[in-house]
């Protein structure tokens, strides 16, 4: 495609009501009128997919997977369209469509669906006819004409994926904030607004817990080398820009700190210490569909050991049966489960070359009286869990810590 192609995603805060969706047409419009082409990603109105997952959870707690997606799916139809009516009221054309209509075919896993291809056909035909093209986020369409989704933050994987199959020239991701910062800033309000991070980073930061944006998104951005530009709807100014390397001062080693509270622990007591009964847990687990974040295991001294793990929030019942079945199984102890804990975690590329960042972590964190319980480590990045009560302070020490406040 063209040079003059911009993709751009607006998330569920940015269309949330009539005013929010007439700033997003006004805001597109401004493009147009400097010459661009557009394809413009939406996702749901505001909290619709939460409202939409709350009522089938009243219709049935374990609703199919399959009719999940068709649910959801409604949410992005109803915002496209509304989209498409706001720019048609200023004058300008503009039309909408679903996943399936635009040809973003996806592998059969409901609710965490793969994109296999997309059939951009029928895009560029809309944008040769000189319109605004909307496309629906989040959804896809499976070879069976099944719909399905792409999972939470879904529509930014939409829009990344959509500007490398046009090679659009920008892929700018719309939010309530102003880009990426150094923490939350609703924690810590003396966060800075970073002006330039690597995908490797940012991949760090969303699966570590920062909610800007999909990680998903940013591992298909960093595969074909797609520059993301993540800004406020609600703003002019620039945002944060999400590239390949940058251009940083040796000494900075922290790029940001991340808290993630949506963990549960799980600890299986007097595991039998033989060699293959992790491997045995740990395979049910995978069989069930449970993504295990964390492991630790104790050295044992006895011929018996612990073994703790974290998983998200969501499985936690669905683990604890695993668990129960498995541990009975290999003649393991009591099963313990903590859902009140959080991970905090420090991310930088810098760390490679600077020892000495764990230390000053757990330094920090124990001046303030707070207790670490397991620790993991990549080459960016180092996460410990903590007690959910110490979170917000355990950030703004860490932020402190490293230098990271404006």
């Amino acid at each position: 495609m063209h040079k003059g192609l911009i993709v751009q995603k607006f998330g569920g805060s940015s269309v949330a009501n009539v005013a929010r969706i007439q700033n997003v047409a006004r805001r597109v419009v401004s493009y147009k009128k400097k010459g661009c082409a557009l394809v413009v990603v939406v996702s749901a109105l505001g909290d619709t997919t939460d409202e939409l997952i709350e009522l089938a959870n009243k219709i049935n707690p374990e609703p199919s997977e399959r009719e999940m997606d068709m649910l959801l799916s409604t949410g992005e139809q109803i915002s496209v369209a509304l989209l498409a009516m706001a720019i048609h009221k200023l004058g300008f054309e503009a039309i909408s469509f679903t996943g399936a209509q635009v040809g973003i075919i996806t592998d059969t896993s409901h609710t965490r669906a793969r994109i296999i291809k997309i059939n951009a056909d029928k895009i560029k035909e809309e944008l040769r006819k000189g319109r605004i093209v909307i496309v629906a986020g989040f959804q896809g369409v499976t070879l069976n004409q099944d719909i399905t989704t792409l999972g939470r933050g879904g529509s930014d994987l939409t829009a990344v994926a959509l500007a490398k199959e046009l090679e659009a020239s920008a892929c700018e991701i719309y939010t309530d904030v102003e880009g990426i910062y150094t923490t939350d800033p609703r924690i810590e309000p003396k966060a800075r607004k970073i002006a330039q991070i690597t995908y490797e980073e940012m991949l760090e930061m969303a699966s570590l817990g920062a909610q800007v944006m999909q990680a998903r998104s940013i591992e298909v951005a960093k595969k074909f080398n797609v520059p993301i530009h993540v800004r406020s709807s609600f703003s002019e100014k620039p945002g944060t820009l999400i590239i390949k390397e940058v251009k940083r001062m040796e000494d900075v080693v922290v790029t940001g700190v991340t808290l993630n509270r949506n963990e549960a622990k799980f600890t299986i007591c007097n595991v039998p210490d033989r060699p293959g009964v992790a491997a045995k847990i740990f395979k049910e687990l995978s069989s069930g569909g449970i993504n295990v974040d964390m492991i630790v295991q104790n050295v044992s001294h006895t011929r018996q050991t612990d073994i703790s793990f974290t998983v998200n929030k969501t499985n936690t019942a669905k683990t604890m049966r695993i668990v129960k079945q498995a541990a009975s199984k290999i003649g393991a102890g009591d099963i313990l489960e903590d859902r009140d804990i959080a991970r905090v975690s420090v991310v930088g590329v810098g760390m490679k070359s600077h020892p000495g960042v764990a230390a000053t972590m757990f330094g920090a964190l124990a001046k303030n009286k707070i207790n670490i319980e397991m620790i993991s480590t990549s080459d960016i990045s180092i996460s410990c869990i903590i007690q959910k009560k110490f979170a917000q302070e355990a950030v703004r020490a860490l932020h402190e810590k490293f230098g990271l406040a404006k």
